[in-house]
Order: C-alpha cells, then sequence, then structure tokens
C-alpha cells in the first residue's frame, strides 16, 4: 500500500480544520474543540512500560510502577507501530520539551490525529529555533486506534506506553486519553536530569511583582493548576518543572486542568483560557445543544480535562521560567479531615512529607482504580512518573532547599473536622479559604507567623491568619469532640510512620515526622 500523507508542523487553526473534516472532534460555543477518547478517560498506569536494557537497567526501580519490557519486543511493535502508521494520513511536529537551554529535550512526534498534535503542539515548548544544539533528538509514535496483541506483543492489553532510554524512543499505541503524551516526557526528563544535578518536579509554579517564585506540589484534585493561576501572579506553568541553580523552568508549554465543577467565578483564568486553539477532553455537552459543555455534569467521567497553551494565559512569565523558589507549597487531600489547612515544615519535614507524599486518590485520574477518593501515599507527590528511588528525588530538594532557603508549608485541600468529619460526612476546605492562606504566604505572612502544635502529628498551625477564620485552623479545636480527633489523627499517625518505614533517611528527617506513634 501507498505511503499516506503526512503534515508536517501544522499550526493550530490548520490542526483544528482537519480534526473538523476528519470527524475527530466538533466546535463548543467558546471556541474550544470537544473530543472524547473512548472507555480510557484518564492514564492507564498498568499499561506503562521501560525498556529494560543496560544503560539504565540499574538505575530504574522495577516494579508494577516501573514494568519491564523485552528490547526484543519492543523493537517488534516499534516496526510494526511506524508501518501501521505509514499506511495512515499522519501528523508530524518538531517541539521541545523544557524550557531550558541545556536541559531541553528535542523531540519529532508522529501522530494518528489532528487532535492528538494538536494536544502535544499546546503542552510542549512550541520554538522558532528546533534543537539549536543539535541534541540527539527523541522520538514518539502515537498511534490511539492500533490494537496491541498481549500474546505477541508483548503488552498487558490492547494499549500501551513504551519509554525506551537507550534508542531515545516513546511508543504509545491503542490509547487515546491525551495526558499519556505528556506524562510519557515527563517520565523521561525525571529519570534524566536528576543525573545532571537537576530536580525534576511534579508541581505548578508562579512568580510575584516582587520576583519571588513559589511551587505548588501535589497529585492530580489537590489543586496545583487551580491554586497557581491566581490574576494577581504570573504563571510559569501549572504541573512539570525542572529546579536547578538560579532557575525554576517550566518543562511544558502550556496546562491541562481539570475541568470538574469549572466556573468562571472560582477559576476565571482557566475558563477564559478555553477558547479557540483549546482542547475539551471527555467533558459533557448539553444534550440538546451540542455546542455547550455543562462542567456539572460528570456522567462521562470526573476527569474531564482542558488543554491550552500558555498564551491563552494573559498575566504569564513570557519566559516560562524563573528565579528558584522562595515558598513551597505541598498541597494534600486529607479525607480525614484530620491535617489543617496549614502548617509550617522545617527543612527537615519538608523531605519528610515530600517521601509521603500523603493525599487522596481520586479514582477518576487513573482507569482500573477503587471508586471515589481514598487515603494514598505517592511519594515525591508524583510516585507514578519517578523512575528513580524517591529518596534521590529527595535528595535533591533538600539540597535546594538548604543552599536557597526556601520556606516551605503543607497546605490541606481536603475535609476539615469542623464541618461534621471526614469525607462522607463534612465539607472541604473552600476554594476562597485556600486561596487566602496560599495568598498569606507567598505575600511573606506565614514565615514567621505564631504557631500552635498539633502533638500527634507533630506539626505547627498558623495561630491567625489575616482574612481566614479560626474556625478552619487548629483541627482539634473544631472538631466537636477533641478526643474522637485524637483517635483520628492518630491513626493517621500510625500510616505516616509505617509508610516512613520503606525509605532510607536519617534520624533528623524521622524526626520531623509523629513521634508518639513510634514509641508505643
Amino acid at each position: 500500500m501507498a505511503k499516506a500523507i503526512s503534515h508536517y508542523d501544522l499550526g493550530v487553526a490548520e490542526l483544528i480544520e482537519l480534526s473538523l473534516i476528519r470527524g475527530e472532534g466538533h466546535l463548543l460555543d467558546n471556541g474550544a474543540l470537544c473530543v472524547f477518547t473512548g472507555n480510557r478517560s484518564g492514564r492507564s498506569p498498568l499499561d506503562r512500560f521501560f525498556v529494560d536494557e543496560p544503560s539504565t537497567a540499574e538505575s530504574i526501580v522495577w516494579g508494577t510502577t516501573n514494568q519491564r519490557m523485552k528490547e526484543s519486543k519492543f523493537n517488534l511493535l516499534w516496526e510494526k507501530v511506524g508501518l501501521y502508521l505509514n499506511q495512515q494520513e499522519q501528523f508530524i511536529s518538531h517541539l521541545h520539551v523544557a524550557q531550558h537551554e541545556d536541559h531541553y529535550l528535542p523531540l519529532k512526534i508522529t501522530t494518528q490525529t489532528a487532535w492528538h498534535n494538536l494536544f502535544a503542539r499546546n503542552m510542549f515548548v512550541r520554538t522558532n529555533q528546533y534543537n539549536p544544539k543539535n541534541k540527539p533528538s527523541w522520538e514518539m509514535l502515537h498511534a490511539c486506534n492500533f490494537v496491541c496483541d498481549s500474546a505477541t506483543d508483548g503488552t498487558r492489553s490492547e494499549g500501551v506506553v513504551v519509554i525506551n532510554f537507550s534508542m531515545r524512543r516513546v511508543l504509545i499505541a491503542g490509547l487515546s486519553y491525551a495526558g499519556e503524551i505528556k506524562k510519557a516526557m515527563f517520565s523521561v526528563q525525571n529519570f534524566l536530569l536528576p543525573a545532571l544535578g537537576v530536580m525534576p518536579m511534579h508541581c505548578a509554579a508562579n512568580v510575584g511583582d516582587d520576583g519571588n517564585t513559589s511551587l505548588f506540589f501535589g497529585l492530580s484534585g489537590t489543586g496545583k493548576t487551580t491554586l497557581s493561576a491566581d490574576p494577581r501572579r504570573a504563571l510559569i506553568g501549572d504541573d512539570e518543572h525542572g529546579w536547578t541553580i538560579d532557575s525554576v523552568f517550566n518543562l511544558e508549554g502550556g496546562c491541562y486542568a481539570k475541568t470538574i465543577n469549572l466556573s468562571k467565578k472560582n477559576e476565571p483564568i482557566i475558563w477564559n483560557a478555553i477558547r479557540f486553539g483549546a482542547i475539551l477532553e471527555n467533558v459533557f455537552v448539553n444534550a440538546s445543544n451540542q455546542r455547550i459543555a455543562e462542567f456539572d455534569n460528570t456522567s462521562i467521567t470526573e476527569n474531564g480535562r482542558c488543554s491550552y497553551p500558555l498564551e491563552h494565559v494573559p498575566n504569564r512569565k513570557i519566559e516560562n521560567s524563573s528565579r528558584e523558589p522562595k515558598y513551597i507549597i505541598f498541597l494534600t487531600c486529607d479525607v480525614n479531615g484530620v491535617l489543617p489547612p496549614v502548617s509550617l515544615l522545617s527543612q527537615e519535614a519538608a523531605a519528610y512529607h515530600f517521601l509521603l507524599g500523603y493525599t487522596a486518590r481520586v479514582s477518576s485520574t487513573e482507569i482500573e482504580t477503587d471508586k471515589g477518593i481514598s487515603p494514598t501515599f505517592s511519594p515525591c507527590f508524583g510516585a507514578p512518573f519517578m523512575p528513580r528511588k524517591a529518596e534521590i528525588y529527595a535528595n535533591l530538594l533538600l539540597k535546594r532547599i538548604e543552599k536557597f532557603g526556601s520556606e516551605v508549608f503543607l497546605v490541606n485541600t481536603g475535609w476539615f473536622g469542623g464541618s461534621g468529619g471526614p469525607n462522607g460526612k463534612g465539607n472541604r476546605f473552600p476554594i476562597p479559604v485556600t486561596r487566602s492562606i496560599v495568598s498569606a504566604i507567598v505575600n511573606g505572612g506565614l514565615g514567621n507567623a505564631d504557631t500552635e502544635y498539633l502533638e500527634i502529628l507533630n506539626l505547627y498551625v498558623p495561630a491567625n491568619i489575616p482574612g481566614v477564620d479560626n474556625k478552619y485552623l487548629n483541627p482539634r479545636t473544631t472538631w466537636k469532640d477533641s478526643k474522637e480527633y485524637d483517635v483520628q489523627a492518630g491513626k493517621l499517625a500510625k500510616l505516616f510512620t509505617e509508610n516512613m518505614q520503606k525509605f532510607e533517611v536519617s534520624n533528623s528527617i524521622l524526626a520531623a515526622g509523629p513521634q508518639q506513634i513510634r514509641s508505643a
């Protein structure tokens, strides 16, 4: 069969036009392209593999998160998918992964659909000069409609993500959910950057008029995108960054925000960014008017997403980078109503909670997980994307914090005890309350604040925060029954100490966590 047409480095309008012609999606009244990804509306972590090859085999932490694939299997599957794509109309773009003159990766991505190519163009760095330093380039093949044969291809199912470091190749086949594209390249950088002394981070970042940079670590659903989208601060990026001497730089060129319950009032920056050039993925549309998105309707998935380039954010950092961070915020979603809305962390406590990565797992983000919201531990606030040992990333973070003097805070965007208890009995912290807390942090108002001590969890809580009702601050005083709070806090402290046992850390870091349960 003759090779089908290939489109190279198309612009936004061309990709959207071809998406419409090919029936891949339709336009909404806000100008965004609306698409659906079928039965997989989240990442497929059980279908991700790394090629087991000599140059990286000893550095990857193998297991259910980082699964092995034989080189021979990968080579056959790569050739098979390549032949398949050569018989399709295909879309090719040349982009960078990271906005840094030394740490960017040149990427050639070939997709089967126009809209996936638009997604890559939105999410990676668009550049006027591709690969100026002539670095060895990476290549990604994305064949969303290819069907893998697990019996012969070495996959678990009909879909797969495979990363091959020795050949600098990424293969995504049989998966339409676009998040796999960005997270695959994030995983690549998460492996490569530490070897260069650079800290890769699953975090959002913004900067104030004073030049002070803030980082927001957290898993999906904890508020990275929402809280970093602050009209009073310039956005650097909402998800993936690198931290090196004198610089925090974005690994991306766009944002990939969750749209569940999105409103113009609570999230105006994201709302206004959804226009021509943006993609709405798996968002319910009005039954009688297919041009209107209904963000409150989660009948398709709670993991509805919007992808848009940073140019859609009026107040952004044009350079896509900034100085080292003055403020670091760990976002956690405590389903138990036990953690305070904000705690001040020492450097040792920062390492402790970074390694734990305690939060809530939102089932809609990953397929084949338990339904609903449940507590989980994701080391480094991004374990699914960190191929190396967690201690390596924690040591890099601690080194940078010590050298630059960053202030670190643990912010709980989950449930608060004063509302009646944990998930199912109470309420989540209102977004305006969390915004006020974050504002106090980034304006320098909490670093030296008077604090109250939560003994069971070994945490220090601000006694007062301007603009925040004290009923939200110390959970032990806001629970109706302080003894019941102590019971629930003790359970969480026990989970903390049990999970820390898997890490090799200093006694000073261990001492920054709960102590009562350890001595008991």
